[in-house]
């Protein structure tokens, strides 16, 4: 079993090497939390000039299914870690046969299979969306009775993005599957009609004890994480369902480290699980200012086996994904907001990447920080509805 595996792995000290292998931005702030702590890092992308790259103490170009670079880069590592749920389990299974992956392999395999995570999630009797499994236009018609409009066909594996997605409103909209359905096994979901999305970022130690941070209240646009907002309007009785069903789960799953689980909360009160990310997550952004660890140190912390200091919110903090769109609109309140804190990935100018950083705003209140980005009118547009399309969390990189 991986987790006994686990158990018997060393504890690191400054001047061990922790490995980093994914295409994610969480990369460059894993390593710039790592070499504060005095561990050194080997970052493995397949693009040199990635921000991750440029930050490692020594970065090894290549692609996840060249087993003999991903041998190298392992044998030099004492552990590795993988900042991004996109990470190929079969990439994860070459490094574990030269150094440790405290993470694991499992966990990343039901994230990144609708059908596995589905089937995970039914076992302990938590909500989630209606769906059926599809494997032609016929099952589509057959099911579309119990499942309802609007709803959405959906690949079994993630990471397609859109092109592979049909969004669902009327019968008619069926026959647009067509051109679709041959490409594999497929999910049709119904929408469910939230009013809030919430995550729950957890730290999971090596012996099973949980961490939580303060509950998360996301938006999404244009299919990406918009806004991640901590101690928002959330009843305390439903941020206590929120951990229970979260201890649930993350009790359940054979992994440790920092994992997201997400949620949709409806105006009746009812939670429905969204998804569940064994890796680290855009909407933990937000606790660089928001507690008294991040989810950097805290992720790093458990692989290294320190003891992990009780998670403690410190100021109301919302974070704002910046679009390259922003840049511009953004110099003036660069040159006015004292309470605005910004981080910028520094990715070649030449690279197709839909968010190149991030801001913080802290203020007394969430909404007293919320209006005031809304008084910039630098964000002010309609809010496309992504619970209809993605259930995986969108990257900073361009959707193919």
């Amino acid at each position: 079993m991986e987790s006994s595996e686990r158990m018997e792995r060393k504890i690191l000290f400054p001047g061990s090497t922790i490995g980093i292998i994914g295409e994610s931005s969480n990369g460059i702030m894993l390593a710039e939390a790592a070499k504060k702590m005095g561990f050194k890092v080997i970052a493995y992308n397949s693009d040199e000039a990635a921000p991750t790259m440029q930050e490692a103490d020594l970065g090894i170009v290549g692609s996840l299914s060249n087993e003999s670079k991903v041998q190298n880069f392992a044998e030099r590592c004492d552990l590795v870690t993988y900042e991004s749920d996109k990470v190929s389990p079969d990439a994860v299974a070459v490094v574990k046969q030269y150094t440790q992956v405290p993470q694991g392999s499992e966990a990343l395999e039901i994230a990144q299979d609708r059908l596995l995570e589905r089937a995970f999630l039914e076992q302990m009797n938590v909500n989630i969306a209606p769906y059926a499994t599809i494997v032609s236009l016929d099952d589509i018609y057959q099911a579309i009775g119990s499942i309802g409009y609007p709803c959405v066909l959906k690949p079994i594996q993630k990471g397609f993005g859109r092109k592979r997605q049909q969004v669902i409103n009327k019968q008619s909209d069926i026959a647009k599957c067509a051109d679709i359905i041959d490409l594999g096994t497929y999910v049709l979901e119904a929408w469910i009609p939230y009013d809030k999305e919430l995550s729950v970022i957890i730290g999971k130690e090596v012996d099973g004890k949980l961490n939580f941070f303060p509950t998360v209240e996301n938006t999404y646009r244009d299919h990406h994480l918009f806004q991640s907002s901590v101690k928002s309007q959330i009843d305390e009785e439903i941020q206590i369902e929120v951990r229970r069903i979260a201890t649930e789960i993350a009790t359940q799953l054979d992994y440790v480290g920092v994992l997201e689980i997400a949620f949709f909360l409806t105006k009746s009160g009812s939670l429905y699980v969204k998804r569940i990310v064994p890796a680290l997550h855009k909407a933990g952004f937000v606790f660089e200012k928001a507690t008294n660890i991040s989810m950097f140190e805290m992720h790093l912390r458990i692989l290294a086996q320190m003891p992990i200091p009780q998670v403690k919110f410190v100021q109301p903090t919302v974070m704002v994904a910046v679009k390259n769109e922003d840049l511009d609109n953004l110099r003036t309140q660069w040159l006015l907001k004292d309470n605005w804190f910004y981080r910028f990935y520094r990715y070649p100018q030449n690279n197709r990447v839909v968010n190149p950083g991030y801001l913080l705003v802290l203020a007394e209140t969430t909404t007293a920080a919320i209006q005031q980005i809304e008084a910039t009118n630098i964000w002010n547009k309609e809010t496309i509805d992504d619970s209809l399309v993605l259930d995986d969390a969108s990257d900073e990189t361009t959707e193919e």
